[in-house]
């Protein structure tokens, strides 16, 4: 007799499809899912107690085969505990609800991995039609069923008489699938074999798929692993080594530069951390390999470690922790925390023991993921101390640990700016100043843990009164002899922000340094805010404003264009001259231009183009001098 579900399974299949599951591979993930259950289900009642005088039921094989069928169909036969005829009206008719046997086949039972009902309507999304055969082995005498159901929601339940051709010899269940018109790949021997190995290859069951030999004999192949890859014995160390190498290549497709053990026996977890043989920028997705009861949950897990350990790839299984709906992902609760707590805490050791060493293999993991080693230090006082020592840094005096540096020159200056660093890198270098770049992630902020971590070292930003302090001054006879043209090239760049001063440094190939000023760049913000906003919020920020303060360009002696600029006769050419080697130094300090800023350089040029013009029986000036020279 057809019936209908109590749901609208069109709907439903909708959801599935597009809500729920993330491609209609998942069908056979379920379908296994179903088998196990079943299977797990009549394990317990091997377990229980018999008729008189027995112990109990006698064990049934533990099997799932998966057989091909020449029209493209599929079949997918367990040796589970089966269904009877009230059974399955319960599970089948009304789809979702719980029951009594929903929880005797899987829903809020641990051993158990998914729901029968919605597992088995996954199929839809490849198929239209679903039929079901089952004989139960918790009553014997039960009759054999078979249940049709329809993609439009039809479906029929009957019992099968005994000479029917399709009534199973022995208890448990078998699906069989006809392809959806488009989608008969995905029912196809060789994609059958791909999905059964990813999702079910660690199924503590025989996994066996029929195929048909050229003899057209036909025989039956076992995909499944008896033992966890990382779980079995070898001969030696390096043999397990080189086996862990080979399943990473194989399942995550990398050599890894390590394998890290991981273990949690309260949260039923075990499996291997492969650290990535290249670096990885720390917003790149983790993809970790993570099994629920040793069936696939999903190849790109993200979420399971802290977010300092993006260095490794995990392959794991686990049995406490919670699933998604769409069992693809993990879900968010108090058991994952923990979990993810402790797997960082294990990562955290290794990375630990591992750059203790000072060996070859720490110098080879300190150099593709110093990136990592930053981030654990920002947040783990033991791997900043061991950070220090350890963990190279640009400096203007060469690659340098924090502790080399410190205990070099006695106290540790940075930029907290990539472009503040090339800025003042050739004058500091050739000074001998050591500065520190830590402008690249997390650079700056570890500085400020190193600073807090250890009071009694000075770590401090570098400012234009550093770089100042080991600038030569001019001898008195030649700042006698340019005490005029400096004030007039002061008033020429005054207007703009920034004062000046006269020193003679190496190399003289740079001409002017912009240097940095926190203060005198804030102070300029909030004027410039000010001649833009309304009259409250300037009245605001009127408070903060320090007119007085301004940018701070050091003018180098040495360079052939600073002396053509302050020997120049010519009070336009001299101011000219001024303003382009303030916007040159802005150039080269890596800011970009304002409007005004590159009104100032086009004036300027065109003053010096208009000059040139008007003394053309003057010869040309050396290249090699440098700019403006």
């Amino acid at each position: 007799m057809s019936q209908t579900f109590q749901v609208d399974l069109g709907g439903i299949v909708d959801l599935l499809a597009r809500h729920l599951y993330s491609s209609p591979r998942v069908y056979l993930r379920e379908l296994l899912q179903n088998g196990v259950d079943a299977i797990t289900a009549r394990d317990d009642l091997a377990g229980e107690a018999g008729p008189p005088g027995q112990l109990g039921r006698p064990a049934a094989p533990r099997r799932i085969t998966l057989r091909p069928l020449p029209d493209g169909g599929l079949e997918v036969t367990d040796t589970g505990v089966g269904l009877t005829l009230a059974e399955a009206r319960e599970l089948l008719a009304t789809i979702g609800r719980s029951s009594k046997r929903d929880l005797e086949l899987g829903t809020g039972r641990e051993q158990f991995l998914g729901q029968f009902g919605i597992g088995l309507l996954s199929a839809f999304m490849v198929t239209d039609e679903i039929e079901l055969v089952s004989r139960s082995a918790r009553d014997p005498h039960a009759s054999a069923i078979a249940w049709r159901g329809h993609a439009d929601g039809r479906y029929s339940l009957t019992e099968l008489p005994d000479d029917d051709p399709r009534h199973p010899e022995a208890a448990g269940s078998t699906v069989r699938l006809r392809p959806r018109r488009d989608l008969e790949h995905w029912l196809e021997a060789a994609t059958v074999e791909s999905l059964a190995r990813d999702y079910g290859s660690l199924l503590p069951v025989e996994l066996l798929l029929e195929e048909r030999l050229a003899s057209g004999e036909m025989r039956l192949r076992d995909l499944a692993e008896p033992d966890l890859p990382w779980e079995r014995s070898f001969a030696t160390p390096r043999a397990r080594e080189l086996a862990l190498r080979a399943h990473c290549e194989t399942t995550l497709g990398f050599t890894p530069l390590a394998a890290i053990d991981l273990e949690i026996p309260v949260a039923g977890l075990s499996g291997v951390a492969y650290v990535l043989p290249s670096a990885v920028s720390p917003t790149t997705s983790s993809a970790h390999r993570v099994y629920l009861k040793r069936m696939l949950l999903g190849t790109k897990v993200d979420d399971l470690l802290p977010p300092w350990a993006f260095f490794v790839r995990c392959v794991l299984n686990t049995s406490a922790v919670r699933p998604t709906a769409s069992r693809e992902g993990l879900y968010e609760d108090d058991i994952l925390l923990a979990t993810r707590h402790a797997l960082g805490a294990r990562i955290r050791q290794w990375t630990l023991d591992t750059l203790a060493l000072r060996d070859g293999g720490s110098a080879q993991f300190l150099a593709v993921h110093h990136l990592a080693v930053r981030a654990l230090a920002l947040v783990d006082d033991d791997m900043l101390d061991l950070a220090i020592d350890v963990l190279p840094y640009e400096c203007t005096t060469g690659q340098a640990t924090l502790a080399q540096i410190h205990a070099t020159h006695g106290q540790i200056h940075f930029t907290p700016t990539v472009e503040g660093f090339r800025r003042i890198a050739p004058v500091a270098h050739a000074q001998n100043l050591s500065v520190v770049n830590a402008g690249y992630v997390y650079d700056a902020d570890l500085l400020e843990r190193v600073r807090r971590r250890r009071p009694q070292w000075t770590v401090s930003p570098i400012t234009s009164a550093d770089v100042s302090q080991v600038l030569s001054p001019l001898e008195p006879m030649r700042q006698l002899e340019t005490t005029d043209a400096l004030e007039a090239v002061r008033a020429a760049v005054l207007p703009s922000g920034c004062d000046l001063d006269l020193r003679s440094f190496e190399p003289h190939e740079i001409p002017s340094l912009l240097l940095d000023d926190r203060d005198a760049e804030h102070a300029r913000d909030v004027s410039e805010t000010l001649a833009q906003g309304s009259d409250l919020w300037g009245g605001v920020l009127g408070q903060f404003a320090k007119p007085s303060t301004v940018r701070r360009m050091v003018l180098n002696d040495k360079n052939p264009a600073v002396r053509d600029v302050l020997e120049a006769r010519d009070t336009q050419v001299r101011a000219a001259g001024a303003q382009a080697l303030y916007v040159t130094a802005l150039l080269l300090s890596g800011r970009p231009l304002s409007v005004s800023e590159a009104t100032l350089m086009n004036g300027a040029l065109s003053t010096l183009l208009r000059s040139a013009a008007g003394s053309g029986d003057r010869p040309p000036s050396d290249p090699a001098q440098g700019p403006l020279s």
